[in-house]
C-alpha cells in the first residue's frame, strides 16, 4: 500500500514534482560543477599564475652567510660566488621535476660600451634545449620571463648575438640588425628588450658569452625556477628538521614552495633556494579568493534550491490535505504520514540529484575548456556526496511542510477546512 501511495503520488502530481525536481536539479548542477571547479583548479590556477614568471630563486648558499666581527662586515667586495651550469639539468632529476614549468639561469657582467660608463650585460638563457637523462626540455627566460617583450628577433643561445634594453637602445640610436661593439669585440644586436624592468637599460646576451666576458666558464650567479606549487599553509611553514619521519616525508612529498625550494637545494650543491615570496603569497591569496567565490556561489544555488522545493511541497502538502486526513481517519499515525513525505522527496532528490550530476559533470568540463583550454575531471567519488548534498536540501526544503502536513486534524482536513 505504501508504494502504491508514493507512485500515485508521483502519477497525480507531475507538474509539482517536476518543479521540484528541476529545482533539486539545477542547485546540484551548480554545485556539482563548482565543487569539481574547485577540486581540480589548484594546479591549473598555479598553471596559469606560472605565466606571471618564476616563484623560486636559487642562489649560492655562500651569499646566505654573514661574516661580522664587532660589527663589521668582513665579506668580501665581490660579486660573490657561482653555481655550476653543469648541474642545472639535475632540476630535472627531482622528485617534483613535473612541476618544474623551466628555469633560466643569470649570470650579470660588467663591461664597458664606447664612450658608455660601464654597463651591466646579462647572461641567460632564451630558449635553451637541455638534457637529463632521458628527458629532453627546452627552458629559459621565454618561459620563465614571459612578459619580456623583443622588438626583432631573439638570439639564439649558441650565438654571440644580444639584446639591448629599450632605454639603452634609445641612447645609442640602435635598431634590431645593426652591429654594437662589447668589449672591444663587435656584436649584432638582434633584437630591443622591453621588460619595464632593470633589464631595460642592460645588455642581455647568451649565457655562454657572459661567461666568456667573465673568463669563468659554467658559471652561474642564480636560477630564477617557474614551479606548480600547492598555496602555503601552517603545515607548509613547519622547519622539515622537526617533523617526524612520516611528517617528514608528508611534507617532503607535497608539492609547497617551500619543499621544492629544500629537493632544489638537494638537487644543485652549494645552494640556497628560496620562494619570491611576494609571488608565492599572490597565487595563494588568489587561489583562496576563488575557492571562496566558488563556495558561496555552491550555498546560494542550494539555498534557492531548497527554498523552491519548500514552496512546491508546501502547495503540494495543502492539495492533499484530504488525502492525509483519509489516512488518519484510517489509523496512520504522524510518523507515517511523514514517512510518506519524506520518502516521496528522497526519490524525488536521488532522480534529480543523478541528473543534475551529469548536467554538472558537463558544465565542469565546458568551464575547465573555456577557462582554463584544459579539461576538469569529475570524479565518480562526489556522486554520493552529491547524491546526499540533494536529499539534504530536499528535506531541508520539505520539513516544515510535512511538519504542517502532520498536524492536520482529520476532521478539519476531510471537511476542506484547513
Amino acid at each position: 500500500m505504501f508504494l502504491r501511495l508514493l507512485y500515485e503520488s508521483f502519477r497525480r502530481q507531475k507538474r509539482r514534482k517536476l518543479l521540484a525536481g528541476v529545482a533539486i536539479m539545477l542547485g546540484v548542477g551548480v554545485a556539482t560543477a563548482m565543487i569539481a571547479v574547485a577540486t581540480d583548479i589548484g594546479d591549473k590556477i598555479s598553471r596559469e599564475l606560472r605565466t606571471y614568471g618564476a616563484n623560486l630563486i636559487v642562489t649560492p648558499q655562500e651569499d646566505t652567510l654573514d661574516v661580522e666581527i664587532g660589527g663589521v662586515n668582513l665579506k668580501p667586495p665581490s660579486d660573490g660566488a657561482y653555481l655550476n651550469e653543469a648541474d642545472l639539468p639535475k632540476i630535472k632529476g627531482m622528485f617534483w621535476r613535473n612541476n618544474i614549468v623551466g628555469f633560466s639561469p643569470m649570470l650579470p657582467v660588467s663591461v664597458t660600451l664606447g664612450d658608455e660608463k660601464k654597463l651591466t650585460l646579462l647572461g641567460t638563457y632564451f630558449s635553451r634545449r637541455v638534457v637529463f637523462g632521458q628527458q629532453d626540455f627546452v627552458t629559459g627566460v621565454r618561459t620563465t620571463h614571459p612578459w619580456w617583450k623583443v622588438q626583432g628577433t631573439w638570439p639564439d643561445d649558441h650565438s654571440e648575438d644580444v639584446l639591448l634594453g629599450d632605454h639603452l637602445a634609445a641612447r645609442l640610436n640602435k635598431s634590431p640588425g645593426q652591429e654594437i661593439e662589447i668589449a672591444g669585440r663587435s656584436r649584432r644586436i638582434s633584437g630591443i628588450l622591453s621588460t619595464g624592468g632593470a633589464e631595460d637599460d642592460q645588455i642581455v646576451a647568451p649565457l655562454a658569452l657572459a661567461q666568456q666576458m667573465l673568463g669563468k666558464p659554467g658559471a652561474v650567479r642564480r636560477i630564477y625556477v617557474s614551479a606548480v606549487t600547492k598555496p602555503e599553509d601552517a603545515f607548509a611553514r613547519r622547519d622539515p628538521k622537526s617533523l617526524s619521519p612520516a611528517m617528514y616525508d608528508r611534507w617532503y612529498c607535497s608539492p609547497y614552495a617551500q619543499s621544492i625550494a629544500f629537493q632544489l637545494q638537494e638537487a644543485i650543491p652549494h645552494s640556497h633556494a628560496e620562494q619570491i615570496r611576494q609571488v608565492a603569497q599572490n597565487e595563494g591569496t588568489v587561489l583562496s579568493r576563488i575557492q571562496g567565490l566558488m563556495l558561496l556561489i555552491t550555498l546560494a544555488a542550494l539555498l534557492a534550491s531548497a527554498l523552491a522545493v519548500s514552496a512546491s511541497m508546501a502547495t503540494a502538502v495543502i492539495e492533499r490535505r484530504s488525502e492525509v486526513g483519509l489516512m488518519k481517519a484510517l489509523g496512520a499515525g504522524n510518523l507515517a504520514v511523514a514517512a510518506l513525505f519524506f520518502a516521496e522527496g528522497t526519490l524525488l532528490a536521488l532522480l534529480a540529484g543523478a541528473v543534475g550530476f551529469g548536467g554538472g559533470a558537463l558544465l565542469a568540463r565546458q568551464i575547465g575548456h573555456s577557462i582554463f583550454d584544459s579539461q576538469i575531471a569529475v570524479q565518480p567519488v562526489l556522486l554520493p556526496v552529491i547524491l546526499t548534498i540533494a536529499v539534504l536540501v530536499t528535506f531541508a526544503g520539505s520539513a516544515a511542510a510535512i511538519r504542517r502536513a502532520v498536524k492536520f486534524d482529520p476532521v478539519y482536513a476531510l471537511r476542506g477546512d484547513v
